[in-house]
């Protein structure tokens, strides 16, 4: 998965901007149209501790709040994101797409034209020097949050020419007053909902996303699947819809299915499974899987 990104850098290729050495910079320089990125990140940062300082316990109800856009906000990005329009595992009707789509930007995912870029660079380039977000190219911090200001954008053009359409680059316009409202919003409930609604669940989500970047890609020697690992304790951070299953992701990214057994839950794949039942996706993806890895760390 890929946190937000703001403002695109002009299209460069993996390989052109590896060359670049961007990690060897000063975390703060962010690179040419990126400085937006940067502000994002420093401001939400700043923003969730303060809220922890002030606000430490903000009451059930708005830690219900909280969890419950962080949950939806989550499922936008498995399932719409990575699973519908990243990969193309299953097809969401509008209605469907167009929802899960302005929740996964509420929780800080980005637009889905820039996110699906990044990702399917990602595995066009896994595990070699011009995977420019790999944790083997610049280390763990590079991985998990420098890169999305430090790297430059993935060309829309060069990875989505597929989806490169005023529909989903009318939601490219939106990103900054749905992040504006996703921030501010919580200030209707009083400043304890300002914070968890706000910076800290946005913190929460950023991480819960940047750690399948990062941790789960930081296995030191390679399989048939590369870098990639299963790892458990990430489902908690994703409310177990199934991001965490990332070698069983990278070994079979077509399907629409990421925890393979009962025991590697996805509620994305069942999230699916649903909206299929009631018409809302079809042409799901099935492939034959083998047996699952259990997770690595």
């Amino acid at each position: 998965m890929r946190a937000a990104r703001i403002a695109p850098l002009p299209a460069l290729d993996a390989a052109e901007i590896a060359k670049l050495q961007p990690w060897k910079q000063p975390w703060w320089r962010a690179a040419p149209g990126d400085g937006p990125t940067l502000f994002w990140m420093v401001a939400i940062h700043v923003g969730a501790v303060l809220g922890l300082i002030l606000t430490p316990v903000p009451g059930w109800k708005i830690l219900l709040g909280a969890a419950a856009l962080h949950f939806i906000g989550g499922l936008g990005t498995t399932v719409a994101f990575h699973r519908a329009i990243a990969h193309k595992s299953l097809k969401l009707h509008p209605v469907a797409r167009h929802l899960f789509t302005f929740f996964a930007m509420f929780n800080g995912s980005g637009s889905p034209l820039s996110w699906a870029a990044n990702h399917r660079l990602h595995h066009a380039k896994s595990d070699t020097p011009e995977d420019i977000s790999s944790p083997g190219v610049g280390g763990f911090w590079w991985s998990h949050l420098r890169w999305l200001w430090q790297a430059g954008a993935a060309p829309v053009k060069r990875y989505c020419k597929d989806i490169d359409t005023p529909s989903y680059r009318l939601w490219e316009r939106l990103q900054i007053p749905i992040l504006t409202v996703s921030f501010f919003g919580g200030l209707l409930f009083g400043w304890t909902a300002f914070f968890w609604l706000g910076p800290i669940r946005l913190v929460f989500a950023l991480h819960a996303q940047c750690f399948v970047n990062s941790v789960c890609h930081l296995k030191k020697e390679a399989g048939p699947e590369g870098t990639a690992m299963n790892v458990r304790w990430l489902s908690l951070m994703h409310f177990f819809q199934g991001e965490n299953w990332h070698q069983n992701h990278h070994d079979r990214p077509g399907s629409a299915r990421l925890g393979w057994t009962r025991t590697q839950p996805d509620l994305g794949w069942y999230t699916i499974l649903l909206l299929e039942k009631v018409g809302l996706a079809k042409d799901v993806r099935r492939p034959s899987v083998p047996q699952a890895v259990d997770a690595a760390a």
